[in-house]
């Protein structure tokens, strides 16, 4: 099982001749510079051959004096079809198909639709994480944030302007692995509002049915058309 992930993917797959170096003190730092083009390009590469992706998530939002945090499981597949279920501190549903996104509230009996093309919600962007999107493409000025530390030693953490929500959101943080996955996702907004994504548990190409995806209003619930509530 994998250790954790989830953001925007696709290209690199270093294959060459082996070189012999000599071994490096796993008590010491990596005294090499990062190089962060190298490294967005084996992220890319990573998720650009994943078929399906499913995970836990812990999502935590901080702002205007206030911390909510939810937490639930994940579901990936291509192309751009997700299935977020929250189990915690209340069940919801954030189901899309590719086309259309469903966002329903059992408990209010309330239930959302819009059309994926003018989905504006901080969880779409992880639908192109199994794409052919470039990360640098997708986040302007895609650098290294040396004055944040990640959660796990050892792990790489990225910063960047993202190009697609650049009104909504002012920065991006993605917290990597070694193994080049994405396990952390902080989406930062003007007004210093924080919505973090922590993943883990990550299972790589299972099986997924398209049915999974599929979203069927449930009797006697109305439908409402518009923006989805978070």
């Amino acid at each position: 099982m994998n250790r954790c992930f989830a953001f925007w993917p696709t290209a690199l797959a270093v294959l060459g001749a082996v070189v012999c170096v000599p071994a490096l003190d796993v008590h010491q730092p990596d005294p090499r510079p990062l190089d962060v083009h190298q490294f967005a390009r084996a992220v890319d590469d990573h998720y650009n051959h994943l078929r399906s992706l499913e995970a836990d998530f812990t999502e935590i939002y901080r702002g205007a004096g206030t911390e909510r945090e939810e937490s639930g499981t994940l579901w990936l597949k291509k192309p751009r079809k997700m299935r977020w279920e929250y189990r915690s501190p209340r069940v919801k549903l954030f189901v899309s198909d590719g086309q259309s996104v469903w966002f329903y509230l059992p408990a209010e009996r309330q239930l959302r639709r819009t059309d994926f093309r003018h989905l504006d919600d901080v969880r779409s962007p992880i639908a192109f994480l199994l794409g052919k999107t470039k990360l640098e493409n997708e986040l302007q000025g895609l650098s290294k944030a040396p004055d944040q530390s990640p959660m796990v030693v050892g792990d790489t953490l990225l910063r960047g302007v993202p190009k697609a929500m650049a009104e909504s959101l002012s920065e991006v943080q993605l917290e990597v692995t070694p193994a080049h996955q994405i396990v952390r996702i902080v989406l930062m907004e003007p007004d210093g509002g924080t919505t973090e994504f922590r993943f883990s548990g990550w299972k790589e190409n299972v099986d997924l049915a398209d049915s999974q995806f599929h979203f069927s209003p449930p009797a006697g619930v109305e439908t409402v058309e518009g923006a989805l509530s978070p």
